[in-house]
Protein backbone atom coordinates (compact mmCIF):
# COMPACT_ATOMS: atom_id res chain seq x y z
CA UNK A 1 0.00 0.00 0.00
CA UNK A 2 1.13 3.46 -0.85
CA UNK A 3 2.33 5.97 1.92
CA UNK A 4 -1.33 7.81 0.95
CA UNK A 5 -3.20 5.00 1.56
CA UNK A 6 -1.57 4.24 4.86
CA UNK A 7 -2.21 7.86 6.02
CA UNK A 8 -5.76 7.41 4.72
CA UNK A 9 -6.36 4.46 6.86
CA UNK A 10 -4.84 6.00 9.64
CA UNK A 11 -7.24 8.80 9.50
CA UNK A 12 -9.98 6.97 8.97
CA UNK A 13 -8.97 4.79 12.28
CA UNK A 14 -9.20 8.44 14.08
CA UNK A 15 -12.29 9.46 12.68
CA UNK A 16 -14.03 6.34 13.44
CA UNK A 17 -12.86 6.50 16.81
CA UNK A 18 -13.60 9.91 17.52
CA UNK A 19 -17.19 8.85 16.49
CA UNK A 20 -17.30 5.55 18.59
CA UNK A 21 -16.52 8.19 21.67
CA UNK A 22 -19.20 10.68 20.81
CA UNK A 23 -22.07 8.23 19.84
CA UNK A 24 -20.70 5.91 23.42
CA UNK A 25 -22.34 7.26 26.10
CA UNK A 26 -25.61 8.26 24.02
CA UNK A 27 -25.80 4.39 22.52
CA UNK A 28 -25.26 3.17 25.70
CA UNK A 29 -27.98 3.81 27.26
CA UNK A 30 -29.74 1.70 24.85
CA UNK A 31 -27.28 -1.42 26.24
CA UNK A 32 -26.81 -4.53 24.05
CA UNK A 33 -28.01 -7.76 25.77
CA UNK A 34 -25.41 -9.74 23.20
CA UNK A 35 -22.11 -7.97 24.65
CA UNK A 36 -22.52 -6.97 28.22
CA UNK A 37 -19.49 -9.71 29.35
CA UNK A 38 -17.10 -6.50 26.74
CA UNK A 39 -16.33 -4.00 29.79
CA UNK A 40 -18.38 -0.50 30.51
CA UNK A 41 -21.02 0.24 28.49
CA UNK A 42 -18.97 2.77 27.21
CA UNK A 43 -16.57 0.85 25.90
CA UNK A 44 -19.38 -1.30 24.70
CA UNK A 45 -21.18 1.57 22.30
CA UNK A 46 -17.43 1.84 21.26
CA UNK A 47 -16.74 -1.78 19.95
CA UNK A 48 -20.64 -2.06 18.88
CA UNK A 49 -19.78 1.08 16.67
CA UNK A 50 -16.09 0.02 15.45
CA UNK A 51 -18.01 -2.92 14.13
CA UNK A 52 -20.99 -1.12 12.07
CA UNK A 53 -18.35 0.80 10.76
CA UNK A 54 -16.32 -2.23 9.38
CA UNK A 55 -19.76 -3.37 7.73
CA UNK A 56 -20.13 -0.61 6.08
CA UNK A 57 -16.91 0.15 4.84
CA UNK A 58 -16.45 -2.51 2.23
CA UNK A 59 -19.28 -0.89 0.07
CA UNK A 60 -18.17 2.28 0.35
CA UNK A 61 -14.26 0.82 -0.91
CA UNK A 62 -16.10 0.36 -4.54
CA UNK A 63 -17.25 4.36 -5.40
CA UNK A 64 -20.78 6.00 -4.77
CA UNK A 65 -23.18 4.39 -6.58
CA UNK A 66 -26.65 3.77 -5.91
CA UNK A 67 -25.67 0.44 -5.50
CA UNK A 68 -22.84 1.05 -2.92
CA UNK A 69 -25.11 3.78 -0.98
CA UNK A 70 -27.62 1.14 -0.84
CA UNK A 71 -25.53 -0.95 0.65
CA UNK A 72 -24.00 1.23 3.29
CA UNK A 73 -26.52 3.36 4.38
CA UNK A 74 -28.72 1.03 6.71
CA UNK A 75 -25.23 0.45 8.57
CA UNK A 76 -24.23 4.30 8.33
CA UNK A 77 -28.13 4.79 9.75
CA UNK A 78 -27.60 1.88 12.65
CA UNK A 79 -24.12 4.20 13.62
CA UNK A 80 -26.04 7.01 13.78
CA UNK A 81 -28.79 5.60 15.60
CA UNK A 82 -30.98 8.25 13.18
CA UNK A 83 -34.93 7.84 12.34
CA UNK A 84 -33.59 8.29 9.03
CA UNK A 85 -30.78 8.76 6.88
CA UNK A 86 -30.27 9.13 3.01
CA UNK A 87 -27.05 9.32 0.50
CA UNK A 88 -26.73 11.76 -2.17
CA UNK A 89 -24.60 12.44 -5.31
CA UNK A 90 -23.99 15.90 -6.77
CA UNK A 91 -27.46 14.86 -8.32
CA UNK A 92 -30.00 12.57 -7.25
CA UNK A 93 -30.81 10.61 -4.12
CA UNK A 94 -28.72 7.23 -4.22
CA UNK A 95 -30.45 5.48 -0.90
CA UNK A 96 -33.19 5.86 1.78
CA UNK A 97 -32.93 4.11 5.22
CA UNK A 98 -35.82 4.43 7.40
CA UNK A 99 -39.53 6.26 7.18
CA UNK A 100 -40.02 9.39 5.30
CA UNK A 101 -38.98 8.81 2.04
CA UNK A 102 -42.40 8.84 0.38
CA UNK A 103 -43.02 12.83 1.40
CA UNK A 104 -39.12 13.65 2.40
CA UNK A 105 -37.07 12.29 -0.39
CA UNK A 106 -38.12 14.47 -3.26
CA UNK A 107 -37.25 17.44 -1.44
CA UNK A 108 -33.72 16.44 -0.41
CA UNK A 109 -31.90 17.41 -3.57
CA UNK A 110 -33.16 21.23 -3.27
CA UNK A 111 -32.36 20.81 0.74
CA UNK A 112 -28.55 20.06 0.10
CA UNK A 113 -27.56 22.45 -3.12
CA UNK A 114 -26.17 24.65 -0.92
CA UNK A 115 -23.64 22.17 0.45
CA UNK A 116 -22.83 20.55 -2.20
CA UNK A 117 -22.16 24.30 -3.79
CA UNK A 118 -20.15 25.65 -0.11
CA UNK A 119 -18.98 22.01 0.69
CA UNK A 120 -20.03 23.29 4.44
CA UNK A 121 -22.34 21.10 6.34
CA UNK A 122 -25.60 22.26 7.96
CA UNK A 123 -28.60 21.69 10.02
CA UNK A 124 -32.41 22.21 9.35
CA UNK A 125 -35.67 21.73 10.51
CA UNK A 126 -37.61 19.74 8.14
CA UNK A 127 -40.71 21.65 8.37
CA UNK A 128 -42.34 18.49 8.18
CA UNK A 129 -46.36 19.06 7.96
CA UNK A 130 -47.33 15.60 8.53
CA UNK A 131 -48.03 15.34 12.34
CA UNK A 132 -47.17 11.58 12.92
CA UNK A 133 -43.79 11.92 10.71
CA UNK A 134 -41.01 11.29 13.38
CA UNK A 135 -38.36 13.30 10.98
CA UNK A 136 -38.32 16.95 12.48
CA UNK A 137 -34.40 18.10 12.01
CA UNK A 138 -31.65 17.30 9.74
CA UNK A 139 -28.16 17.50 9.41
CA UNK A 140 -26.33 17.29 6.24
CA UNK A 141 -22.45 16.75 6.12
CA UNK A 142 -20.58 16.98 2.78
CA UNK A 143 -18.61 13.99 1.26
CA UNK A 144 -15.73 14.78 -0.20
CA UNK A 145 -12.94 13.01 -2.54
CA UNK A 146 -10.52 14.51 -4.32
CA UNK A 147 -12.26 16.36 -7.03
CA UNK A 148 -14.15 18.28 -4.48
CA UNK A 149 -17.48 17.41 -3.02
CA UNK A 150 -19.14 14.09 -4.48
CA UNK A 151 -22.40 14.34 -2.88
CA UNK A 152 -23.98 14.77 1.19
CA UNK A 153 -25.05 12.43 3.90
CA UNK A 154 -28.18 13.33 5.08
CA UNK A 155 -28.99 12.34 9.11
CA UNK A 156 -32.83 12.72 10.35
CA UNK A 157 -33.37 12.96 14.05
CA UNK A 158 -36.83 14.29 16.37
CA UNK A 159 -35.37 17.35 17.57
CA UNK A 160 -32.54 19.06 17.38
CA UNK A 161 -29.38 17.48 18.87
CA UNK A 162 -26.06 18.54 19.50
CA UNK A 163 -24.60 15.53 19.27
CA UNK A 164 -25.98 14.53 16.07
CA UNK A 165 -24.34 17.38 14.91
CA UNK A 166 -20.70 16.19 15.81
CA UNK A 167 -21.30 12.31 14.50
CA UNK A 168 -23.40 13.27 11.42
CA UNK A 169 -19.93 15.38 10.30
CA UNK A 170 -17.41 12.78 11.78
CA UNK A 171 -19.18 9.45 9.96
CA UNK A 172 -19.55 11.59 7.01
CA UNK A 173 -15.32 12.65 7.05
CA UNK A 174 -15.10 8.83 7.73
CA UNK A 175 -17.08 7.95 4.34
CA UNK A 176 -15.47 10.48 2.44
CA UNK A 177 -12.00 8.86 3.44
CA UNK A 178 -13.56 5.28 1.70
CA UNK A 179 -14.44 7.12 -1.20
CA UNK A 180 -10.81 8.66 -1.34
CA UNK A 181 -9.37 5.23 -0.96
CA UNK A 182 -11.90 4.04 -3.58
CA UNK A 183 -10.71 6.27 -5.96
CA UNK A 184 -6.90 5.47 -5.27
CA UNK A 185 -7.68 1.57 -5.90
CA UNK A 186 -9.56 3.08 -9.29
CA UNK A 187 -6.27 5.01 -10.02
CA UNK A 188 -3.68 2.68 -9.25
CA UNK A 189 -5.55 -0.17 -11.50
CA UNK A 190 -5.94 2.12 -14.29
CA UNK A 191 -1.96 3.13 -14.01
CA UNK A 192 -1.57 -0.83 -13.99
CA UNK A 193 -3.77 -1.24 -16.94
CA UNK A 194 -1.97 1.41 -18.80
CA UNK A 195 1.09 0.01 -18.07
CA UNK A 196 0.52 -3.40 -19.30
CA UNK A 197 -1.29 -1.57 -22.70
CA UNK A 198 2.26 0.20 -22.82
CA UNK A 199 4.41 -3.22 -22.21
CA UNK A 200 2.47 -4.88 -24.99
CA UNK A 201 2.84 -2.01 -27.40
CA UNK A 202 6.27 -2.98 -26.99
CA UNK A 203 6.13 -6.36 -28.10
CA UNK A 204 8.55 -6.33 -30.90
CA UNK A 205 6.62 -5.82 -34.31
CA UNK A 206 9.69 -7.51 -35.50
CA UNK A 207 9.42 -10.39 -33.68
CA UNK A 208 5.82 -11.02 -34.96
CA UNK A 209 7.40 -10.21 -38.44
CA UNK A 210 10.35 -13.03 -38.15
CA UNK A 211 7.86 -15.61 -36.39
CA UNK A 212 5.49 -15.75 -39.05
CA UNK A 213 8.24 -16.41 -41.70
CA UNK A 214 10.24 -18.44 -39.62
CA UNK A 215 7.00 -20.35 -39.46
CA UNK A 216 6.28 -19.95 -43.22
CA UNK A 217 10.12 -21.34 -43.65
CA UNK A 218 9.06 -24.46 -42.37
CA UNK A 219 5.98 -25.22 -44.41
CA UNK A 220 7.30 -26.92 -47.40
CA UNK A 221 10.34 -28.75 -45.83
CA UNK A 222 8.41 -29.65 -42.47
CA UNK A 223 4.79 -28.92 -42.11
CA UNK A 224 4.32 -30.84 -39.21
CA UNK A 225 6.81 -28.12 -37.46
CA UNK A 226 5.40 -25.32 -38.89
CA UNK A 227 1.84 -26.46 -37.20
CA UNK A 228 3.31 -27.20 -33.58
CA UNK A 229 4.90 -23.34 -34.06
CA UNK A 230 1.99 -21.77 -35.53
CA UNK A 231 -0.27 -23.32 -32.23
CA UNK A 232 2.93 -21.85 -30.38
CA UNK A 233 2.47 -18.55 -31.64
CA UNK A 234 -1.62 -18.56 -31.02
CA UNK A 235 -0.91 -19.22 -27.94
CA UNK A 236 1.41 -16.83 -27.01
CA UNK A 237 -0.36 -14.26 -28.54
CA UNK A 238 -3.76 -15.05 -26.62
CA UNK A 239 -1.96 -15.15 -23.56
CA UNK A 240 0.09 -11.79 -24.13
CA UNK A 241 -2.52 -10.10 -25.45
CA UNK A 242 -5.57 -11.54 -22.71
CA UNK A 243 -8.23 -8.60 -21.27
CA UNK A 244 -8.69 -9.93 -17.52
CA UNK A 245 -6.37 -9.84 -14.59
CA UNK A 246 -3.23 -7.82 -13.62
CA UNK A 247 -2.04 -10.94 -12.08
CA UNK A 248 -1.11 -14.55 -13.20
CA UNK A 249 0.15 -17.56 -12.16
CA UNK A 250 4.35 -18.72 -12.58
CA UNK A 251 3.21 -21.79 -14.54
CA UNK A 252 1.11 -19.24 -16.88
CA UNK A 253 3.96 -17.04 -17.09
CA UNK A 254 6.85 -19.62 -17.67
CA UNK A 255 4.59 -21.64 -20.44
CA UNK A 256 4.07 -18.44 -21.99
CA UNK A 257 8.54 -17.86 -22.20
CA UNK A 258 8.41 -21.26 -23.55
CA UNK A 259 5.97 -20.55 -26.64
CA UNK A 260 8.26 -17.68 -26.92
CA UNK A 261 11.79 -19.31 -26.89
CA UNK A 262 10.02 -22.10 -29.49
CA UNK A 263 9.31 -18.95 -31.83
CA UNK A 264 13.10 -16.95 -31.51
CA UNK A 265 14.71 -20.86 -31.32
CA UNK A 266 12.99 -21.42 -35.39
CA UNK A 267 14.64 -18.13 -36.25
CA UNK A 268 17.82 -18.45 -34.64
CA UNK A 269 18.15 -21.77 -34.42
CA UNK A 270 21.39 -23.79 -32.76
CA UNK A 271 22.84 -20.70 -32.10
CA UNK A 272 20.23 -19.87 -29.23
CA UNK A 273 20.57 -22.56 -26.07
CA UNK A 274 17.95 -22.25 -23.39
CA UNK A 275 18.23 -23.82 -20.16
CA UNK A 276 15.51 -24.15 -17.84
CA UNK A 277 15.82 -24.99 -13.88
CA UNK A 278 12.34 -24.64 -12.30
CA UNK A 279 11.16 -25.84 -8.67
CA UNK A 280 7.56 -26.98 -9.09
CA UNK A 281 6.75 -26.11 -5.76
CA UNK A 282 6.86 -22.24 -6.73
CA UNK A 283 4.64 -22.73 -10.18
CA UNK A 284 1.06 -21.93 -8.39
CA UNK A 285 2.91 -18.65 -6.88
CA UNK A 286 1.33 -15.72 -8.49
CA UNK A 287 2.64 -12.37 -10.06
CA UNK A 288 2.17 -9.34 -11.84
CA UNK A 289 1.22 -10.20 -15.58
CA UNK A 290 3.68 -10.07 -17.93
CA UNK A 291 6.81 -9.40 -15.86
CA UNK A 292 8.44 -12.18 -16.69
CA UNK A 293 8.52 -12.72 -20.49
CA UNK A 294 9.96 -8.96 -21.05
CA UNK A 295 13.07 -9.99 -19.51
CA UNK A 296 13.85 -13.20 -21.42
CA UNK A 297 12.41 -10.71 -24.32
CA UNK A 298 15.18 -8.11 -23.61
CA UNK A 299 18.16 -11.03 -23.00
CA UNK A 300 17.11 -12.57 -26.52
CA UNK A 301 17.30 -9.14 -28.26
CA UNK A 302 20.33 -8.39 -26.58
CA UNK A 303 22.22 -11.65 -26.79
CA UNK A 304 21.82 -12.72 -29.95
CA UNK A 305 20.38 -9.36 -32.85
CA UNK A 306 23.49 -7.76 -32.60
CA UNK A 307 26.08 -10.72 -32.88
CA UNK A 308 26.23 -13.85 -35.41
CA UNK A 309 28.40 -16.33 -32.52
CA UNK A 310 25.93 -18.79 -30.57
CA UNK A 311 24.20 -17.64 -26.67
CA UNK A 312 23.11 -19.09 -23.84
CA UNK A 313 19.64 -17.80 -21.50
CA UNK A 314 19.15 -19.59 -18.72
CA UNK A 315 16.18 -19.07 -16.55
CA UNK A 316 15.53 -20.88 -13.22
CA UNK A 317 13.15 -20.63 -10.48
CA UNK A 318 13.74 -21.75 -7.06
CA UNK A 319 12.13 -21.57 -3.91
CA UNK A 320 13.50 -19.47 -1.39
CA UNK A 321 11.28 -19.77 1.89
CA UNK A 322 8.78 -16.93 2.09
CA UNK A 323 9.67 -15.99 -1.39
CA UNK A 324 10.00 -17.35 -4.86
CA UNK A 325 13.41 -16.22 -6.69
CA UNK A 326 13.12 -16.26 -10.44
CA UNK A 327 16.46 -15.02 -12.47
CA UNK A 328 17.25 -14.58 -16.21
CA UNK A 329 20.50 -14.37 -17.52
CA UNK A 330 22.02 -14.20 -20.73
CA UNK A 331 26.14 -14.36 -22.00
CA UNK A 332 25.40 -11.42 -24.77
CA UNK A 333 26.65 -8.02 -24.96
CA UNK A 334 25.72 -6.10 -21.74
CA UNK A 335 25.32 -3.11 -21.05
CA UNK A 336 27.19 0.07 -19.11
CA UNK A 337 25.48 0.07 -15.43
CA UNK A 338 25.21 3.80 -15.44
CA UNK A 339 22.93 3.36 -19.12
CA UNK A 340 20.85 1.12 -17.21
CA UNK A 341 20.46 3.27 -14.41
CA UNK A 342 19.14 6.01 -16.38
CA UNK A 343 16.69 3.52 -17.64
CA UNK A 344 15.56 2.23 -14.82
CA UNK A 345 15.23 5.90 -13.33
CA UNK A 346 13.21 7.38 -16.80
CA UNK A 347 16.13 9.18 -17.86
CA UNK A 348 16.90 7.43 -21.15
CA UNK A 349 14.67 6.08 -23.74
CA UNK A 350 14.14 2.18 -23.20
CA UNK A 351 14.80 1.00 -26.08
CA UNK A 352 17.85 -0.46 -25.08
CA UNK A 353 16.19 -2.39 -22.39
CA UNK A 354 12.69 -3.59 -23.59
CA UNK A 355 9.87 -3.24 -20.49
CA UNK A 356 12.96 -3.54 -17.99
CA UNK A 357 11.57 0.05 -16.35
CA UNK A 358 8.07 -0.96 -16.66
CA UNK A 359 8.35 -4.37 -14.97
CA UNK A 360 10.67 -2.73 -12.37
CA UNK A 361 8.09 -0.02 -11.08
CA UNK A 362 4.93 -2.86 -11.34
CA UNK A 363 6.88 -4.78 -8.97
CA UNK A 364 7.39 -1.97 -6.35
CA UNK A 365 3.72 -0.91 -7.10
CA UNK A 366 2.38 -4.50 -5.89
CA UNK A 367 5.16 -5.15 -3.21
CA UNK A 368 7.05 -2.56 -2.29
CA UNK A 369 10.20 -0.86 -3.30
CA UNK A 370 11.99 -3.85 -1.71
CA UNK A 371 10.64 -6.21 -4.75
CA UNK A 372 11.97 -4.25 -7.44
CA UNK A 373 14.73 -5.56 -10.26
CA UNK A 374 18.18 -6.62 -9.21
CA UNK A 375 20.05 -6.39 -12.34
CA UNK A 376 23.64 -7.38 -12.71
CA UNK A 377 25.38 -6.72 -15.98
CA UNK A 378 28.83 -4.95 -17.44
CA UNK A 379 29.69 -3.63 -21.44
CA UNK A 380 31.00 -6.81 -22.70
CA UNK A 381 29.65 -9.00 -19.53
CA UNK A 382 25.93 -10.02 -20.50
CA UNK A 383 23.41 -9.18 -17.74
CA UNK A 384 21.44 -11.07 -14.64
CA UNK A 385 17.74 -9.77 -13.69
CA UNK A 386 17.21 -11.57 -10.60
CA UNK A 387 13.09 -11.10 -9.18
CA UNK A 388 12.03 -11.69 -6.09
CA UNK A 389 8.08 -12.43 -5.56
CA UNK A 390 6.36 -13.07 -2.46
CA UNK A 391 4.23 -16.31 -2.24
CA UNK A 392 1.56 -14.47 -0.49
CA UNK A 393 0.53 -10.58 -0.44
CA UNK A 394 -2.67 -9.53 0.68
CA UNK A 395 -4.74 -8.07 -2.59
CA UNK A 396 -2.47 -10.14 -5.02
CA UNK A 397 -4.58 -13.31 -6.75
CA UNK A 398 -4.72 -14.56 -10.30
CA UNK A 399 -8.05 -14.22 -12.24
CA UNK A 400 -10.73 -16.40 -10.45
CA UNK A 401 -11.15 -19.73 -12.65
CA UNK A 402 -7.50 -20.02 -13.81
CA UNK A 403 -5.31 -22.64 -12.56
CA UNK A 404 -1.70 -23.01 -13.24
CA UNK A 405 -0.89 -25.76 -15.96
Amino acid sequence: MTGTGMAALAAAGAVLLAAGIVLGRLTARRGDRADLHLGTPVERATFHTLHTASLAAPPLRAGLTEDTARKAARRLRSLLGTEALCLTDRERVLAWDGPGADHHERRVMARVAEVLESGRGTTLETRCEQLECPLRWAVIAPLTGEDGVLGTLVAYGSRESAVLVRAATEVARWVSVQLELAELDRSRTRLIEAEIRALRAQISPHFVFNSLAAIASFVRTDPERARELLLEFADFTRYSFRRHGEFTHLADELRSIEQYLALAGARFGDRLKVTLQVAPEVLPVTLPFLCLQPLVENAVKHGLEDTTGERRITIAARDAGAEAVVTVEDDGVGMDPAELRGILAGERPASSGIGLSNVDERLRQVYGDGYGLVIETGAGAGMKVTVRIPKYRAGVHSSPGRRPR
